[in-house]
């Protein structure tokens, strides 16, 4: 397995296929790199580099007791790109990982980024205070909280119908999908995962945000139910300079997997725009 060793000596899982104009990939919560499967393939088979790694405390990655927050998340991500020497890469992060890259940039900036593509993500907070009114209520995390400490394999199975959006009336239930989803999430560790609840709903991406200067495209499902689209999607465009919004009806959270022919091909455009 190809990792690297952070400054606290965690060893990081990542994956780095190809050879053209470098791609890289930040998961979502509990699932880890293989969350990429569809859109690495893709891209690959189009000729570009593609590299997405495992967040500690998921996945392959290592389970450190300490560092499981989004400042050590992005600098475990800039520790990726500086011992690749990525350039003029274009970030993509799916949900946590949408929180991951923007934080990425609010801390190191975009000398090693070209463009930017944030996808069911978090920011710009997801939790409900008096500067976000339309947030959700912090007695909803506790129950993911709750969720994985109690049973977190039956909870990540209960939490894929939402995810993908299986439980509409007109939705095509995939029961591999399904299994996919708790596989990824079981590889990571417990306490890593509970740790990173407290990331992807209770910090506010808002500054970091404003610091992406580089072209950036945001998708998100207007059905998403997981991080609805009015208090992130929608905010996070009128924040980021020129962004562009691209809305997917009836989308689901689990885009990337439901609706991956139409994700692959917005991102090859845009990255090839």
């Amino acid at each position: 397995m190809s990792t690297i060793v952070t400054q606290d000596g965690t060893q990081i899982f990542y994956k780095d296929w190809g050879t053209g104009r470098p791609v890289v990939f930040s998961h979502g919560w509990p699932l880890n790199a293989d969350a990429w499967d569809a859109q690495m393939l893709f891209l690959l088979r189009q000729g570009y580099r593609v590299i997405a790694h495992d967040r500690r405390g998921h996945g392959r990655s290592g389970q450190p007791f300490a560092g499981n927050d989004m400042d050590t998340y992005a600098d475990d991500l800039a520790a990726l790109l500086d011992t690749l020497d990525l350039r003029e890469a274009t970030l993509v992060g799916h949900s946590t990982g949408g929180g991951e890259v923007a934080h990425y940039i609010g801390r190191h900036g975009t000398k090693r980024v070209a463009k930017v593509v944030l996808i069911g993500a978090v920011p710009p907070i997801m939790l409900k205070t008096d500067a976000n009114p339309g947030g959700l209520p912090l007695d909803v995390f506790d129950s993911i909280r709750k969720g994985v400490a109690e049973n977190r394999s039956q909870f990540y199975r209960d939490l894929a119908t939402p995810f993908f959006g299986f439980n509409r009336p007109d939705a095509k239930v995939v029961q591999g999908t399904i299994d996919a989803f708790w596989a990824q999430g079981m590889t990571g560790g417990i306490h890593g995962q509970y740790e990173c609840i407290r990331e992807f709903s209770e910090v506010d991406y808002t500054e970091d945000l404003k610091k992406i200067d580089v072209p950036t495209l945001i998708l998100h499902g207007d059905d998403d139910q997981i991080v609805p689209i009015d208090d992130s999607g929608r905010l996070s465009a009128k924040i980021v300079k020129n962004a562009t919004l691209k809305v997917y009806e009836g989308g689901s959270h689990g885009m990337c997997v439901v609706n991956a022919d139409r994700v692959n091909a917005d991102l090859l455009a845009f990255i090839q725009s």
